[in-house]
């Protein structure tokens, strides 16, 4: 640090003559490197959290959309009654009812797949009473009158049942729900632990420079000359560190894409897809990477100016 030989103004204007050859805070030291390794890591955690929230709340989305434009008729079989006779009286009551586009009835074949992820492969259904399904499709902007349907279904078709999903699109509302709350829990957090190593990471680095401080003080400098100094310093740790979480965190979202499609058209990816997508984040997953970076480099700088602030004011 190069300071002028002339006699030292007071206030600002003594900030102007302080010339610093290197930075005050050394920008290569260890405990900058965990610093920047700290946030990298924390980036990346804020990251995967807030995608996860996004894929797992698309999904649910997804399912209710779906769910809402279908509805469900279940024909049990019934002891002394043709179950295929069932189903052609089922198949008539629901397209006999108003705001019904399709009627689709799936084979005891097609109904046995279905089973195959939940009861395994190899398993002989040929003496389960598997009841049949039949998916009726539901015109769009319209709004069938399903107790009609109930009721007609319960008085002409034996062991039918009629499931509009109400109780489903209920629980997936609420999994969504809870599942926003958790992430939101958990990216606080993390964001109060990134903050407490800002804090001890200042704290360690005004200890180390501490007759450097003295020094700037002596001339003349003002607090928030000092404090812009480490601001810019753990301004610049916490922008390189986000961004290499923040990049990590892509990667992975990518790789899982990638992972999730080779096991496209198998019992288990289609379980996982229903679950949670196909992994695939759109436009709003990257910009939330995005934003957790900048959110936890700007979280660093703040940090460590008020920490720098409140440190001076303890006079150290």
């Amino acid at each position: 640090m190069v300071v002028n030989d002339r006699a030292q103004p007071a206030g600002r204007r003594a900030e102007t003559l302080i010339r610093p050859a290197a930075p005050i805070v050394p920008s290569g030291s260890i405990a900058g490197r965990s610093l920047m390794a700290v946030v990298a890591i924390m980036t990346f955690l804020v990251a995967l959290t807030a995608g996860g929230v996004l894929l797992i709340a698309g999904a649910a989305a997804d399912w209710g959309s779906q769910i809402a434009r279908e509805v469900t008729i279940q024909v049990r079989p019934v002891e002394g009654r043709d179950i295929e006779a069932e189903i052609g009286k089922a198949v008539v009551a629901a397209r006999a009812a108003d705001g019904i586009s399709d009627v689709q009835v799936y084979s005891r074949e097609e109904t046995e797949r279905m089973l195959v992820p939940w009861l395994g492969e190899g398993l002989d259904m040929g003496d389960l009473p598997i009841p049949r399904l039949i998916v009726v499709k539901i015109t769009p902007g319209s709004l069938p009158d399903f107790a009609t349907l109930k009721k007609t279904l319960a008085e002409t078709v034996a062991g039918a049942s009629l499931d509009d999903h109400r109780f489903w699109i209920a629980r997936l509302a609420a999994m969504a729900r809870a599942m926003v709350l958790a992430g939101l829990a958990i990216l606080v957090l993390m964001v109060v632990a990134t903050a407490l190593s800002v804090v001890f990471a200042t704290r360690g680095a005004m200890a180390g420079n501490k007759d450097v401080v003295e020094v700037l003080h002596f001339v003349g400098a003002h607090d928030s000359f000092i404090a812009n100094e480490f601001q810019r310093h753990f301004l610049w740790l916490g922008l390189k560190g986000g961004l290499i979480g923040g990049g990590a965190a892509a990667l992975t979202f990518l790789f899982a894409h990638m992972l999730a499609s080779r096991f496209t058209a198998t019992a288990a990816g289609d379980q996982m897809e229903a679950l949670f997508g196909s992994f695939n984040m759109d436009w709003r997953g990257y910009a939330a990477i995005a934003a957790a970076v900048v959110l936890i480099a700007i979280i660093t700088g703040v940090t460590s100016r008020m920490t720098v602030h409140r440190v001076l004011r303890g006079h150290i």
